[in-house]
């Protein structure tokens, strides 16, 4: 994933054809299956394009996009590893964000980056807290199967665009 440029990554998210589409009840269930299980108050399919971060699916956030410059999401796509903030107003990168110091309050971030098999990071699965916290090692666990399920689920979209777009071509659709 290193070697990817920023334009590369973002690319590779075109080719997913997922941006600005309707509401997916998969994604909207992982994210409402996460934010009760994890108890947060927010959880977010993320995805992050040169200019912001859209969410394809959120529990418990009344936006469907943020810029991407105050996105935390756009710290956790640079890396494998999970990111974590576990208190924004106390960061020194956070604590005079918008998002922090505004609605929604960010205090807590948890974000796993979406990765494809090309090694793009599409997004984040995150979840985020009012209140600082410290996530327990089966917190972290259940957060990684959530976003598995995620990008098990973006594969799915990708592959189905991909079989109607065959089909159009064989078909002369």
């Amino acid at each position: 994933m290193a070697s990817m440029t920023d334009a590369e990554r973002v690319a590779a998210l075109r080719r997913y054809q997922v941006l600005d589409t309707d509401p997916d009840p998969r994604f909207q269930a992982i994210t409402n299956t996460a934010a009760i299980a994890l108890d947060v108050p927010i959880a977010l399919v993320t995805l992050v394009d040169e200019s912001r971060q859209w969410f394809k699916a959120r529990h418990g956030l009344d936006v469907c996009e943020t810029e991407r410059e105050i996105s935390f999401c756009t710290h956790a796509i640079v890396s494998t590893e999970p990111f974590i903030v576990e208190d924004a107003a106390s960061h020194p990168v956070f604590k005079n964000n918008p998002l922090v110091t505004g609605h929604p309050f960010i205090r807590f971030y948890a974000g796993i980056p979406l990765i494809d098999k090309q090694g793009a990071a599409l997004g984040t699965f995150c979840i985020i807290d009012a209140q600082p916290r410290t996530l327990k090692d089966d917190e972290l666990t259940m957060l990684f199967g959530f976003a598995q399920f995620a990008m098990t689920a973006l594969t799915a979209h990708r592959q189905k665009i991909e079989m109607e777009t065959d089909s159009s071509l064989r078909t002369g659709s």
